[in-house]
């Protein structure tokens, strides 16, 4: 019986990763350029479009879902374990879908367009809305701090399975090798 994920769902994983990755850093180096700055407006321009990458993925990731299952889980997890995996990876998939359309909800309600990559503008397709961008304001900044916590759940119980445990758990959804 297999217990490893799928080739499409590992690389759809770490797709993910490296693209979430790039998102933070993207915000993080967005806090730190002056407003109305030309270096500003291009971090938010890779954020975004990073953002927009991101919702590609995890909806095309969703549709693989739907026709291929996980496999069974290892015996060595605990009913607790079994669970609490499966809120975390169910609130990081929301997260990872809300985040990007927060994020185009705030420019769009602004009444802006949004780039990807600079290449295809993508027009607001909501009302303008000073209340709804801050409410998309409000949304995004507590979605942050909540993935930060998820990702560090999520990455501390893979090192923890891989590392320290050793039970299999964690090379589920390491690329295969060789």
């Amino acid at each position: 019986m297999e217990t490893a994920y799928d080739p499409i769902t590992r690389a759809l994983h770490w797709l993910n990763a490296m693209l979430a990755a790039m998102a933070i850093a993207l915000a993080y180096g967005i806090s730190g350029t002056p407003r109305h700055s030309d270096a500003r407006a291009w971090l938010l321009m890779l954020h975004g479009s990073v953002g927009i990458a991101i919702l590609a993925t995890m909806l095309a990731w969703a549709g693989w879902r739907l026709r291929h299952r996980a496999p069974p889980q290892l015996p060595v997890l605990t009913r607790f374990e079994i669970v609490l995996a499966h809120a975390t990876q169910a609130a990081l998939f929301l997260l990872f879908v809300a985040m990007p359309i927060s994020g185009y909800t705030i420019l769009a309600a602004s009444g802006r367009s949004v780039s990807f990559f600079g290449v295809v503008a993508i027009p607001p397709l909501v009302p303008q809305s000073g209340l709804l961008a801050q409410a998309a304001v409000a949304l995004h900044l507590t979605g942050e701090f909540l993935i930060y916590g998820l990702l560090a759940l999520h990455i501390g119980a893979a090192l923890m399975h891989g590392f320290i445990r050793r039970d299999g758990v964690f090379e589920r959804m390491l690329p295969r090798r060789g």
